[in-house]
């Protein structure tokens, strides 16, 4: 049984974590390996370079949308498919475990699940996506 008390702050921390995440994983794309150095590397995976930019701002706009709790589903899903592509183009020949040569991808995987239970459960507590202005609240 879900235990109504408590669940939508489980959702809420799952949000605020993910989102802080990718805040990390989109600046290290930005500061250490720079736009353009990530961009050669899709390219040297066999992805368009310009699909690195898309990504960038998919994790860093995704990441801010988790934080603040608007459009938490269909942006959980959108980042699902983001850590689907890495597991596929980049982790999936490094092995299973994270801590194999250049990472396996048992992390990605298990960030992938958490963002599609996420997409599944809500936005959780202190959502700005749910919170709604009612007659009663406005006056």
């Amino acid at each position: 049984m879900i235990d109504a008390k408590t669940a939508p702050y489980g959702a809420l921390l799952l949000r605020l974590v993910s989102g802080a995440f990718f805040l990390v994983h989109a600046g290290l794309k930005i500061f250490v390996f720079t736009p353009a150095g990530t961009a050669m590397f899709f390219t040297k995976l066999g992805l368009p370079g310009p699909l690195a930019y898309a990504v960038i701002a998919l994790e860093l706009l995704g990441g801010i949308a988790l934080i603040l709790g608007v459009a938490v589903r269909p942006v959980a899903v959108l980042l699902a498919a983001d850590l689907l592509g890495a597991i596929v183009f980049v982790h999936i020949h490094n092995g299973f475990f994270f801590n194999d040569p250049n990472g396996g991808w048992e992390y990605p995987f298990f960030w992938m699940a958490a963002l599609l239970a996420q997409a599944l459960i809500g936005p959780g507590a202190h959502a700005l996506g749910s919170m709604r202005v009612t007659a009663e609240h406005a006056a």
